[in-house]
């Protein structure tokens, strides 16, 4: 088992997000990842952008 700060983390996290994995070409991860640190963002939040991004461009939001 956890701690009780891990297990109320993955409670929270369950309750209010959904969990997306993809698939990347091997290397593109960090390529990926170095563009999300340039601006000072996490990978996680730089993917999240670019889809919001792109669906705000084809009028999909």
């Amino acid at each position: 088992m956890g701690t009780s700060a891990t297990r109320a983390k993955n409670k929270y996290q369950a309750k209010n997000y959904d969990r997306v994995q993809f698939l990347v070409p091997k290397g593109r991860k960090d390529v990926y990842k170095a563009a999300a640190a340039a601006v000072g963002e996490s990978l996680n939040e730089y993917i999240v952008k670019a889809i919001e991004e792109r669906m705000e461009r084809e009028g999909k939001v």
